[in-house]
């Protein structure tokens, strides 16, 4: 059974590095919001084992509709783990936290390989694909949430 909760960043790291960013340091995987009281950082849990995590922080983006911005970064599931619904349950359950803040939307910069799982989600794409070295596609998408 999945746990979901809020989660320190130091326990997002590990994860983060394993599968968004194999080639650099855990160093290298922090984000400089990490530790800001806007930003907040989710986990799923199974059997008390961290598998599935995302970050938010406060952050507008200028192509994105709405007025009180989120950003995602650093959404990752343990291969092991997938097709178990724990990222999509850790995105419902940030999303009640950010429409706890009053955000309307929230938005990424989605790897091209899983832009169709955003969308699933109820996210839409915007622009053009556009690269993030040594990363990859990426593309710009976002989520409007409803009461």
């Amino acid at each position: 059974m999945l746990e979901i909760k809020q989660i320190d960043p130091e326990k997002t790291f590990e994860i983060r590095q394993r599968i968004l960013r194999p080639n650099q340091t855990i160093e290298e995987c922090k984000y400089e919001f990490n530790d800001h009281p806007d930003s907040f950082h989710a986990g799923a849990y199974v059997e008390q084992k961290l598998i599935s995590i995302a970050s938010f922080s406060k952050e507008q983006h200028p192509d994105v509709p709405g007025e009180n911005h989120y950003r995602l970064r650093g959404m990752a599931t343990m291969p092991g783990y997938r097709n178990r619904k724990a990222g999509s349950s850790v995105l419902f359950y940030a999303e009640s936290i950010l429409k706890s803040r009053n955000v309307s939307t929230w938005w990424c910069n989605a790897r091209e390989s899983v832009s169709g799982y955003y969308e699933k989600l109820g996210c839409f794409a915007i622009g053009e694909l556009f690269e993030i070295k040594p990363i990859g596609m990426h593309r710009l998408m976002y989520k409007i949430l409803e009461d």
